[in-house]
Protein backbone atom coordinates (compact mmCIF):
# COMPACT_ATOMS: atom_id res chain seq x y z
CA UNK A 1 0.00 0.00 0.00
CA UNK A 2 2.84 1.85 0.71
CA UNK A 3 4.29 1.62 -2.30
CA UNK A 4 1.13 2.65 -4.57
CA UNK A 5 1.32 5.73 -2.51
CA UNK A 6 4.85 6.45 -2.92
CA UNK A 7 4.37 5.90 -6.79
CA UNK A 8 1.33 8.05 -7.14
CA UNK A 9 3.34 10.88 -5.62
CA UNK A 10 6.37 10.36 -8.10
CA UNK A 11 3.82 9.99 -11.05
CA UNK A 12 1.94 13.13 -9.50
CA UNK A 13 5.03 15.21 -8.95
CA UNK A 14 6.13 14.11 -12.72
CA UNK A 15 3.13 15.50 -14.19
CA UNK A 16 3.38 18.94 -12.37
CA UNK A 17 7.14 19.55 -13.77
CA UNK A 18 5.73 18.36 -17.24
CA UNK A 19 3.04 20.99 -16.77
CA UNK A 20 5.59 23.82 -15.44
CA UNK A 21 8.18 22.95 -18.63
CA UNK A 22 5.46 23.31 -21.05
CA UNK A 23 4.23 26.62 -19.67
CA UNK A 24 7.55 27.97 -19.13
CA UNK A 25 8.51 27.38 -22.62
CA UNK A 26 4.68 29.00 -24.09
CA UNK A 27 6.16 32.03 -22.56
CA UNK A 28 9.70 32.18 -23.97
CA UNK A 29 8.16 32.38 -27.68
CA UNK A 30 6.30 34.99 -26.45
CA UNK A 31 8.97 37.22 -25.48
CA UNK A 32 11.04 36.15 -27.95
CA UNK A 33 9.09 37.11 -30.42
CA UNK A 34 10.02 39.76 -32.64
CA UNK A 35 8.61 43.31 -31.78
CA UNK A 36 7.79 45.69 -35.16
CA UNK A 37 9.01 49.12 -34.76
CA UNK A 38 8.57 52.02 -37.34
CA UNK A 39 11.28 52.05 -39.08
CA UNK A 40 12.61 56.41 -38.92
CA UNK A 41 12.62 57.42 -42.67
CA UNK A 42 16.08 59.20 -44.14
CA UNK A 43 15.53 62.09 -46.18
CA UNK A 44 17.50 60.83 -49.55
CA UNK A 45 19.98 63.09 -51.01
CA UNK A 46 18.84 64.52 -54.83
CA UNK A 47 21.60 65.16 -57.14
CA UNK A 48 20.89 67.39 -60.30
CA UNK A 49 22.96 66.68 -63.25
CA UNK A 50 23.27 70.78 -64.47
CA UNK A 51 25.82 73.28 -62.18
CA UNK A 52 24.30 75.19 -59.35
CA UNK A 53 25.81 78.99 -59.34
CA UNK A 54 25.19 81.00 -56.77
CA UNK A 55 25.45 84.79 -56.78
CA UNK A 56 28.50 86.56 -55.57
CA UNK A 57 27.66 89.54 -52.88
CA UNK A 58 28.25 93.18 -53.51
CA UNK A 59 28.07 94.87 -50.77
CA UNK A 60 25.05 96.50 -51.20
CA UNK A 61 26.50 98.49 -54.25
CA UNK A 62 24.57 98.58 -57.46
CA UNK A 63 26.25 99.44 -60.11
CA UNK A 64 25.31 102.94 -61.37
CA UNK A 65 24.63 103.60 -65.41
CA UNK A 66 27.93 105.91 -65.24
CA UNK A 67 30.16 103.01 -63.69
CA UNK A 68 29.04 100.87 -66.13
CA UNK A 69 29.58 103.61 -69.18
CA UNK A 70 33.59 104.73 -67.54
CA UNK A 71 33.89 100.91 -67.48
CA UNK A 72 33.29 100.73 -71.39
CA UNK A 73 34.88 103.78 -72.39
CA UNK A 74 38.47 103.88 -74.19
CA UNK A 75 41.68 104.18 -71.94
CA UNK A 76 42.75 107.01 -73.14
CA UNK A 77 46.70 104.95 -73.95
CA UNK A 78 44.95 103.25 -76.40
CA UNK A 79 45.26 106.22 -78.89
CA UNK A 80 47.85 106.07 -81.23
CA UNK A 81 47.45 109.41 -82.00
CA UNK A 82 46.55 112.52 -80.96
CA UNK A 83 43.34 112.59 -83.82
CA UNK A 84 41.95 109.16 -82.35
CA UNK A 85 42.11 110.72 -78.57
CA UNK A 86 40.20 113.93 -79.76
CA UNK A 87 37.35 111.67 -81.06
CA UNK A 88 37.57 109.53 -77.31
CA UNK A 89 36.31 112.43 -76.16
CA UNK A 90 33.19 112.99 -74.63
CA UNK A 91 30.18 115.32 -76.46
CA UNK A 92 27.39 117.06 -75.32
CA UNK A 93 26.81 117.50 -72.39
CA UNK A 94 27.07 120.73 -69.80
CA UNK A 95 30.61 122.98 -69.81
CA UNK A 96 31.69 124.38 -66.88
CA UNK A 97 33.40 127.89 -66.70
CA UNK A 98 36.90 127.29 -66.66
CA UNK A 99 36.97 125.01 -69.31
CA UNK A 100 34.70 127.44 -71.39
CA UNK A 101 37.48 129.96 -70.78
CA UNK A 102 40.36 127.18 -72.12
CA UNK A 103 38.65 125.92 -74.82
CA UNK A 104 37.42 129.67 -76.25
CA UNK A 105 41.45 130.75 -76.24
CA UNK A 106 42.49 127.73 -77.96
CA UNK A 107 39.25 128.22 -80.32
CA UNK A 108 40.21 131.68 -81.02
CA UNK A 109 44.02 131.43 -81.11
CA UNK A 110 44.75 128.45 -83.04
CA UNK A 111 41.20 127.59 -84.80
CA UNK A 112 42.14 126.06 -88.07
CA UNK A 113 45.57 125.32 -87.16
CA UNK A 114 46.98 121.36 -86.36
CA UNK A 115 45.97 119.80 -83.01
CA UNK A 116 48.95 119.97 -81.97
CA UNK A 117 48.97 123.65 -82.47
CA UNK A 118 46.01 123.90 -80.27
CA UNK A 119 46.97 121.93 -77.95
CA UNK A 120 50.14 124.05 -77.44
CA UNK A 121 47.90 127.09 -76.87
CA UNK A 122 45.99 125.36 -73.93
CA UNK A 123 48.85 123.97 -72.60
CA UNK A 124 50.16 128.11 -72.04
CA UNK A 125 46.83 128.73 -70.42
CA UNK A 126 47.16 125.50 -67.70
CA UNK A 127 50.86 126.35 -67.50
CA UNK A 128 50.07 130.21 -66.12
CA UNK A 129 46.89 129.45 -63.80
CA UNK A 130 49.19 126.78 -62.13
CA UNK A 131 52.46 128.99 -61.89
CA UNK A 132 52.05 131.77 -59.06
CA UNK A 133 52.78 134.05 -61.25
CA UNK A 134 49.40 134.78 -63.30
CA UNK A 135 46.24 134.24 -61.62
CA UNK A 136 44.98 131.39 -60.54
CA UNK A 137 42.22 130.20 -62.94
CA UNK A 138 41.77 129.77 -66.78
CA UNK A 139 39.31 132.69 -67.07
CA UNK A 140 41.65 135.04 -64.89
CA UNK A 141 44.39 133.86 -67.26
CA UNK A 142 41.97 134.71 -70.62
CA UNK A 143 40.74 137.89 -69.02
CA UNK A 144 43.92 139.47 -67.68
CA UNK A 145 44.32 142.62 -69.21
CA UNK A 146 46.35 142.63 -72.02
CA UNK A 147 47.37 138.93 -72.56
CA UNK A 148 44.84 138.00 -75.29
CA UNK A 149 44.16 139.71 -78.19
CA UNK A 150 40.84 138.44 -79.22
CA UNK A 151 39.08 139.36 -75.31
CA UNK A 152 37.47 142.53 -76.12
CA UNK A 153 35.70 144.87 -73.04
CA UNK A 154 36.56 142.17 -70.71
CA UNK A 155 34.35 140.06 -72.81
CA UNK A 156 34.66 136.61 -75.44
CA UNK A 157 33.39 136.55 -78.53
CA UNK A 158 30.65 134.48 -79.12
CA UNK A 159 31.56 130.69 -80.30
CA UNK A 160 29.65 128.92 -82.98
CA UNK A 161 28.89 125.94 -80.56
CA UNK A 162 27.50 123.87 -83.42
CA UNK A 163 30.67 124.16 -85.23
CA UNK A 164 33.69 121.44 -85.50
CA UNK A 165 36.09 124.00 -84.38
CA UNK A 166 34.25 124.30 -81.16
CA UNK A 167 34.02 120.39 -80.63
CA UNK A 168 37.45 120.07 -81.57
CA UNK A 169 38.65 123.02 -78.76
CA UNK A 170 36.55 121.69 -75.91
CA UNK A 171 37.94 117.63 -77.18
CA UNK A 172 41.23 119.46 -76.92
CA UNK A 173 40.88 121.29 -73.35
CA UNK A 174 39.90 118.59 -72.10
CA UNK A 175 43.08 116.48 -72.69
CA UNK A 176 45.21 119.22 -71.96
CA UNK A 177 43.80 119.33 -68.52
CA UNK A 178 43.87 115.82 -68.00
CA UNK A 179 47.91 115.89 -69.44
CA UNK A 180 46.43 112.72 -71.61
CA UNK A 181 49.03 113.70 -74.62
CA UNK A 182 52.43 115.54 -74.49
CA UNK A 183 52.69 118.81 -75.83
CA UNK A 184 55.99 120.38 -77.68
CA UNK A 185 55.02 123.39 -75.50
CA UNK A 186 54.12 121.27 -72.23
CA UNK A 187 56.55 123.72 -70.09
CA UNK A 188 55.55 126.61 -72.05
CA UNK A 189 54.18 130.16 -70.47
CA UNK A 190 54.56 132.77 -73.49
CA UNK A 191 53.91 132.02 -77.09
CA UNK A 192 52.68 134.80 -80.07
CA UNK A 193 52.45 134.76 -83.53
CA UNK A 194 56.07 134.00 -85.53
CA UNK A 195 54.37 137.25 -88.17
CA UNK A 196 55.60 139.34 -85.41
CA UNK A 197 58.99 139.70 -83.40
CA UNK A 198 58.21 141.23 -80.28
CA UNK A 199 62.03 140.41 -78.76
CA UNK A 200 61.76 138.55 -75.87
CA UNK A 201 64.28 138.09 -73.93
CA UNK A 202 62.87 134.06 -73.12
CA UNK A 203 63.81 131.08 -73.75
CA UNK A 204 62.17 129.25 -76.78
CA UNK A 205 60.76 125.77 -76.84
CA UNK A 206 59.12 125.13 -79.80
CA UNK A 207 57.45 126.41 -82.69
CA UNK A 208 54.21 124.63 -83.64
CA UNK A 209 52.15 125.74 -86.41
CA UNK A 210 51.81 129.72 -86.86
CA UNK A 211 53.20 130.07 -83.25
CA UNK A 212 56.46 130.08 -81.03
CA UNK A 213 56.53 128.89 -77.79
CA UNK A 214 58.57 130.44 -74.73
CA UNK A 215 59.03 129.80 -71.04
Amino acid sequence: MRSKVQWASVVALAATVMTALFSAQGSGAAANQPVLVAAKSETQTAFVSTPVVQSLPTDGAAVTDSQAEDATQSDPQDADSLAELVAMQPSGGSVDRQTRCLAGAIYFEARGETLEGQLAVGRVVINRAESGRFPASYCGVVYQPGQFSFVQGKHMPSIRESSADWREALAIARIAVEESWKSEADDALFFHAKRVSPKWRLTKIAQVDDHIFYR
